[in-house]
C-alpha cells in the first residue's frame, strides 16, 4: 500500500494536475462522518482525512487551490483516507511545510 501511495505522490510532483486537459470525474460519495466544530477550534485540520475535508465544498476548494487539484488526481482513491500530515512524509517534498501551512491557514478561515 505504501508503494501505491508513494507512486501517487511521485505522480503529483512529476506532472502538475493543473495541466490536465480532460475534466476530472466527479468525486464519489464520501461516507466519512461530517466534521464538527466548536468555538475556538478549526473545523478541519491537517490530521483530518483528506476525503472528509473534500466533502465540504469550501474546504475542497482550499485543497484544490493550494495543492494543485489534489482531489482530481488519478490515485486520489488510494490516499484519500489519509490525512495530509500522514501523506507528507511520503510525498518526496511535494507537500512542503510551507504548502501545508497555507492549507492549514486557509482551512482555519472556513466558518
Amino acid at each position: 500500500m505504501k508503494s501505491v501511495i508513494l507512486a501517487a505522490i511521485v505522480a503529483l510532483t512529476a506532472a502538475p494536475l493543473a495541466a490536465q486537459t480532460a475534466p476530472a470525474p466527479a468525486a464519489p460519495a464520501v461516507t466519512a462522518p461530517a466534521a464538527t466544530t466548536t468555538e475556538g477550534t478549526a473545523k478541519f485540520t491537517l490530521d483530518t482525512p483528506i476525503e472528509t475535508i473534500a466533502a465540504d465544498p469550501a474546504a475542497k476548494a482550499v485543497l484544490d487551490t493550494d495543492l494543485q487539484n489534489i482531489t482530481s488526481h488519478p490515485m486520489y482513491d488510494q490516499f484519500k483516507g489519509m490525512s495530509l500530515n500522514q501523506v507528507q512524509p511520503m510525498s518526496q517534498g511535494a507537500l512542503s511545510d510551507a504548502a501545508l501551512a497555507k492549507v492549514k491557514a486557509d482551512l482555519a478561515a472556513i466558518k
